[in-house]
């Protein structure tokens, strides 16, 4: 498993696809404090909307890849599954793909947002991942970040990696690192929150408890019920539709399966959605200098010019459909540090134990609505090699190796590690995010989340973190 994360001043917001969707009702129902309930959060999903700014692409801006996706499900018979996604991306409602040079950037409308924040409207680069030119996305450091600055005169030290937190009377010491100058700094707070990411909250909270020893009493739980969301990503190869994967914000549109009518053999419900998926141009200069790096060893020079020539070539990219999803996972991967080289030496590191055996129902589900949907719109799918080595053949006497060793994810939405709980054995904070054992130190981000929610999370994030802060200041702390 490999995970795509974001490390600096907006966090995830800055290389996430802007999607900003509310997790089914039925996702709260197993696994969640008994607080926690989508009629609990639902002010706070609101909230987040608000303040975000968040709306579907216009009608008239349809992507073709968001029309693929359409004609997909039409082919299906699941037109009615299908809809447009809210996004975290200012539009112009008088753009449109006809206007002359429609993708210059000098379209784009300069305006200044409701916190204050110089933005531009969207012009459908298709940069999202990267950070978009001419800030159209909604990111953090555009809305809550910049108020924070600006409203309330919080201060924002980018460049600090935090590495150990430590009781003190009356509160916590917090030491951090500044990595441009290499220099130290201890800061002292009555309360402090933890935001670091799924990845970065759970590392954190396992050095201070299993390094430094300054927070021995954090929950044994601590690492447990890591999820990847169930992501996975299915290219289709000449498409009979236009999909420019190029152009247009990232994902616009779902073909929405969270509602568990579709089984397993076993009769047993599967919570996932399609998704149409776009990268930026700039990506392809980096996959043909890898494609040359790795096939230019092995002598296959004519196989590179190949796939140089196909990926410059701009037609052939137009009918490249990037089929992405997410899904419930089991939730099953633990947390926690390690050193290499079987234990022996290094300082100890952050290692994930994620055994697929569990999620695989999901994940395959996934891969055969995208061939589903690939064979319906006339693509050629490539589904990840490792997913299919021990299926046939010979290999099949190496199937359970294959499966336990050789199948590789990669996830942009990476839960848990600090799960919410009913009680100290069953999780690291409560339903409030407050970390068990020590009063006033919270962590509010995707780490709390204690089970897949099969949709794209950052709404979900988003007001489980407005309820923490509601809660520290209703309660006076």
């Amino acid at each position: 498993m490999r995970v795509a994360t974001g490390a600096a001043v907006g966090g995830g917001s800055l290389i996430y696809a802007n999607i900003s969707v509310e997790a089914p009702p039925s996702v709260f129902q197993i696994g969640w404090p008994a607080e926690i309930t989508y009629a609990e959060l639902k002010p706070y999903y609101d909230s987040v909307a608000r303040y975000m700014n968040v709306q579907p692409l216009p009608d008239k801006q349809l992507t073709d890849r968001a029309k693929l996706v359409a004609i997909g499900a039409k082919a299906i018979g699941a037109q009615d599954r299908f809809r447009k996604l809210d996004l975290a991306v200012s539009f112009d409602p008088d753009w449109n793909y006809d206007l002359p040079d429609a993708h210059n950037s000098n379209r784009s409308k300069p305006f200044v947002n409701a916190h204050g924040a110089a933005q531009g409207t969207c012009v459908h680069l298709g940069y999202c991942d990267l950070g978009c030119p001419v800030n159209a996305r909604n990111t953090l450091d555009l809305n809550y970040l910049y108020s924070a600055e600006t409203k309330y005169h919080a201060e924002v030290r980018p460049l600090h990696l935090v590495d150990n937190i430590e009781p003190l009377k009356g509160g916590y010491s917090v030491y951090s690192t500044d990595l441009a100058t290499a220099g130290s700094r201890v800061d002292t707070a009555r309360i402090v929150i933890v935001a670091a990411g799924s990845m970065g909250s759970t590392e954190l909270l396992l050095r201070c408890r299993d390094v430094h020893g300054t927070l021995p009493q954090v929950s044994p739980f601590l690492g447990h019920n890591w999820s990847s969301n169930g992501d996975f990503l299915t290219p289709a190869l000449d498409t009979r539709e236009l999909c420019s994967p190029t152009k247009g914000p990232t994902i616009t549109s779902a073909i929405d399966f969270s509602d568990g009518s579709i089984q397993d053999a076993e009769g047993r419900p599967l919570y996932f959605w399609i998704q149409d998926g776009g990268f930026p141009d700039l990506v392809i200069p980096y996959l043909v200098q890898r494609a040359d790096a790795i096939l230019g060893r092995l002598g296959a020079k004519d196989l590179v010019d190949q796939i140089n020539l196909a990926m410059r070539n701009e037609n052939s990219l137009k009918h490249v459909m990037p089929w992405f999803a997410q899904g419930r996972d089991a939730a099953n991967g633990r947390c926690s540090l390690r050193r290499r080289w079987f234990g022996l030496g290094g300082p100890r590191q952050l290692y994930l134990d994620w055994d697929i055996k569990a999620s695989e129902r999901t994940i395959l589900a996934v891969i055969g609505m995208h061939l589903k949907l690939s064979k319906a719109t006339g693509g050629c799918p490539l589904i990840e090699p490792s997913w299919r080595l021990g299926e046939t053949g010979w290999l099949s006497r190496f199937s359970w190796a294959l499966r336990r060793f050789g199948r590789h994810l990669i996830t942009p939405h990476p839960l848990g590690g600090c799960n919410m709980g009913d009680r100290p054995e069953r999780g690291v904070v409560n339903h409030a995010g407050e970390v068990y054992g020590y009063r006033n130190l919270y962590v509010a981000d995707a780490a709390i989340i204690p089970e897949a929610v099969g949709v794209n999370p950052t709404r979900t994030i988003g007001a489980l973190a407005e309820r923490v802060a509601r809660i520290i200041c209703s309660e006076g702390r």
